[in-house]
């Protein structure tokens, strides 16, 4: 989910772009201690440790509803790290601190980014038609979807995960080639479920071809330039796109265990896509997103006026909530988050869930804040935590 304020709303330059952009995007997060509320008055003290979001937190996790990874952080400091349950239940391992965990549709954000790196680059256009980076489509769709749509969810172009040709054919894909070039031949197969422009459809397929168009452009697998040109940027040392194998092998990475008909959770990983793509699945840690916000909000991924294009609203959407009565004054779509005006504050965020895997990335430039919620359960498990944050961030 994405957006952000109108050209005529949106919160001062130095707001956005100066965002931590005091501390180099790789810099060492120090550890949280007791002179935080002396050294940072802006904080709430609920949200410090053993205030009301901590203990929130513990008993989401005492009663089993919360299991992964949560990181405040205000500029270059943590203000509340905490980690519970386990990543890998069968070998006993618990997550922490440095557990990397499956971000479902948060990793969409790399993808916009991208896209925006080669609108500042000159070699792809928001307001230029589909056909003119991919070939393959009907002329219909070639011609019609733009570039500006793809990002915003307005293509018309829907989700090919809920097709049968998806369904069946996805589980025996065993290389990445294979993923990749398996989705784009559903997608070009597929029907708009609108015309392009007159909707507004969450899209794993638009996102899809957006992957495909930076491929095609730059030369080079979209693997590849996102960890070239986001990770390595934005000093992400334990991010990727990791496979399936490398999922089920590495000991810091979470296992997704998912509720099941019985009651019961059970460790899915076997049903998954063998490897992450444009539309989602790329792997991090809360330290890691915490870098990626810093810079693409300091100017560490895009130039400043093409943050500003990415991060400014494109067009309002009805008024978006993951928490019943608490409702944003007026949300927005961008090129890359959703934009969240509360209280007099924006709030810029992304969120996923799938299987086994529920995440939040939240930004607040106005208050020089980052919360980050990574977790190995079922989509339930992150939005109430996520919610209590940015309820006592925005007061």
């Amino acid at each position: 989910m994405k957006g952000h304020p109108s050209s005529t709303s949106r919160p001062s330059r130095r707001s956005v772009l100066g965002l931590l952009a005091a501390a180099p995007a790789a810099a060492a997060l120090s550890t949280p201690d007791a002179a935080l509320a002396a050294a940072y008055p802006k904080i709430p003290a609920d949200l410090r440790p053993a205030g009301a979001f901590d203990r929130f937190l513990a008993d989401r996790a005492r009663q089993d509803l919360f299991s992964g990874s949560v990181l405040l952080v205000h500029r270059d400091r943590p203000v509340l790290a905490r980690s519970y349950g386990m990543a890998n239940k069968q070998r006993s391992i618990a997550n922490g601190p440095e557990t990397i965990f499956a971000l479902a549709s948060v990793g969409k954000l790399f993808t916009a980014v991208a896209i925006a790196q080669l609108v500042q680059r000159g070699k792809v256009s928001y307001h230029e038609r589909l056909g003119t980076y991919l070939d393959g489509f009907p002329a219909a769709v070639a011609r019609s979807v733009t570039i500006h749509q793809l990002v915003c969810h307005t293509s018309g172009m829907g989700n090919y995960r809920q097709t049968p040709e998806y369904q069946s054919a996805s589980p025996t894909w065993a290389s990445v080639d294979e993923v990749m070039g398996g989705i784009m031949a559903i997608i070009r197969g597929s029907d708009l479920v609108f015309p392009p422009g007159t909707g507004l459809a969450y899209s794993n397929s638009g996102y899809e071809v957006l992957g495909a168009i930076v491929a095609t452009v730059t030369g080079q697998p979209y693997h590849d330039y996102v960890r070239e040109h986001i990770f390595a940027a934005a000093g992400m040392t334990s991010t990727d796109f990791y496979t399936r194998p490398q999922w089920r092998d590495n000991p810091r990475i979470a296992h997704p265990y998912s509720t099941q008909p019985s009651g019961e959770r059970a460790d899915v990983i076997e049903q998954q896509t063998f490897v992450g793509t444009p539309a989602g699945n790329s792997f991090s840690t809360t330290t890691d997103l915490v870098r990626f916000a810093r810079a693409l909000l300091g100017g560490g991924l895009l130039d400043p006026l093409h943050t500003e294009l990415t991060l400014g609203g494109k067009h309002a959407i009805p008024p978006w909530s993951d928490s019943p009565g608490f409702r944003p004054q007026a949300s927005f779509e961008t090129y890359a988050p959703l934009a969240l005006l509360v209280n007099g504050q924006w709030v810029l965020l992304h969120n996923g869930g799938a299987a086994g895997e529920s995440v939040y990335l939240e930004m607040y430039p106005d208050r020089d804040l980052i919360s980050v919620v990574l977790s190995n359960y079922d989509l339930p498990a992150a939005p109430p935590v996520a919610a209590m944050a940015r309820r006592l961030i925005t007061g």
